[in-house]
């Protein structure tokens, strides 16, 4: 893999933080109920794209950062004005919510002495860009924490970063890149793309009583997590934890290219998706190099949308988490031994798993439990798919978006699945070093 650059603080000069508040906050205060899907996946995300503009342009985004800042406070905050807000954990209900309370988003600009081409691909995930997102204090309560930082960062060539961080409780990724265009239409002059913005999240409020119909072995019951690293934390916990960012991993990208693809796809016999294939490949592989007992299960953890499998479905433009944790489960020896299209069928099944009926179970499950998504017993790994995410169309009018994706950490539950060059796909693993090497072996016998 190619060497990434690693930035340091004299890369990027930052000027102190903005808080910017919506000038139509409701009044009185407004506080949102978060669905048990929201509380399941209390974490910031971010993100960070790079825009390039043309040598003889350069002088034009001078004051891209104003025109940022201005685009969010005066436009942006008032249909989301909820992102000003803070989580609150209400002790009486035993439930986090979104307090409108207009603290402020973060907005942090910032210049780097670097052009563009200076960080190399920027295909290659690199944990040093960081640098580019604003995190507002890794160990603050969440009732301290913003939901919302952007940080702007300009280059010395003229081309700029635009770096988010959000939080899933409120926002998925479909949810958040919404506003990512909202926010790029705004900047390029041309207002809101959209004037809906559904938040209203009790239509997946738990049943009363809860009706508990499958078993639900994505996710973990709190008493039972241990105090292993998971980006997943508990509702009235700090976040994240500091194993995160452990340097016990090896992390690497593979590529897997069309044609490789496409013989995973012709292995599984029946009709495929390409995620379903390289969700299965991954899955078999992983498990080849981390258990030890033939007899244990194995478990792979994906987001499945519900907008349109919910009945009643969710409003168009829902602003809040459509998506549930589904799962694939199965004895080591049968991932190992039996056929790739063992492992295609079982991922496929646990997306079609995912019913109206079993996501309600899931919103039960998740009230009486108050779970997470199982990722931290050492062995489980979740597998986020972030090429399938409409960012790669993002147009601020200034400038062409040449790369955009998220800030990666240093743990193993997360495998990542990015857009590649020319219709692949690349993922980006994390193992201990012994299991990586061990790994390296398997990931290309397709």
């Amino acid at each position: 893999m190619e060497a990434t650059i690693s930035l340091t603080s004299q890369d990027v000069t930052k000027q102190d933080p903005t808080a910017l508040f919506s000038p139509k906050n409701p009044i009185p205060m407004e506080t949102i109920f978060l669905s048990n899907i929201d509380q399941a996946v209390v974490f910031p995300v971010e993100t960070v794209f790079f825009f390039q503009v043309p040598p003889t342009k350069a002088s034009s985004t001078l004051n891209i950062c104003e025109v940022v800042k201005r685009a969010v406070a005066e436009v942006l905050l008032v249909p989301y004005y909820f992102m000003a807000g803070r989580l609150n954990f209400n002790h009486g209900s035993n439930r986090l919510e979104l307090v409108c309370n207009n603290a402020g988003v973060m907005f942090v600009g910032a210049t780097s002495r670097l052009a563009l081409k200076d960080l190399g691909n920027l295909s290659l995930p690199n944990a040093s860009f960081h640098r580019f997102i604003h995190r507002p204090g890794l160990y603050k309560s969440l009732d301290e924490t913003p939901l919302f930082t952007i940080q702007v960062t300009r280059f010395k060539c003229g081309g700029f970063a635009l770096g988010f961080m959000t939080n899933h409780a409120i926002l998925d990724g479909k949810s958040a890149s919404e506003m990512f265009h909202n926010l790029a239409s705004i900047c390029r002059g041309e207002g809101l793309k959209t004037h809906v913005f559904p938040n209203e999240r009790t239509s997946l409020r738990a049943r009363n009583p809860p009706q508990i119909k499958f078993p639900h072995n994505e996710y973990v019951k709190i008493p039972k997590i241990p105090s292993l690293a998971t980006s997943f934390t508990t509702q009235n916990q700090t976040s994240p934890s500091p194993l995160i960012f452990s340097n016990k991993y090896d992390h690497k990208l593979f590529h897997f290219t069309p044609s490789m693809l496409k013989s995973l796809k012709d292995k599984a016999i029946t009709k495929t998706s390409s995620f379903e294939a390289i969700v299965a490949h991954l899955w078999r592989a992983r498990t080849k190099v981390v258990f030890g007992n033939t007899d244990e299960l194995s478990t792979v953890l994906f987001a499945v949308d519900i907008r349109k499998k919910i009945s009643p479905p969710l409003l168009a433009g829902f602003v809040g988490n459509g998506v549930v944790t589904a799962f694939a489960t199965a004895k080591v020896r049968d991932l190992v031994e039996r056929p790739f299209c063992f492992c295609v069928e079982k991922v496929r099944e646990g997306g079609e798993r995912v019913t109206s009926e079993y996501v309600r179970s899931v919103v039960d499950w998740l009230e009486v439990y108050k779970g997470i998504p199982s990722t931290c017993n050492g062995n489980n790994f979740y597998v986020s798919a972030w090429w399938k995410l409409p960012f790669n169309e993002l147009d601020l009018g200034f400038g062409r978006l040449v790369h955009g994706g998220p800030i990666v950490s240093g743990n193993d539950e997360f495998v990542l699945l990015l857009e590649g060059n020319g219709g692949g796909i690349n993922v980006w693993l994390g193992l201990e070093r012994e299991k990586m090497k061990r790994f390296m072996n398997h990931v290309f016998d397709i």
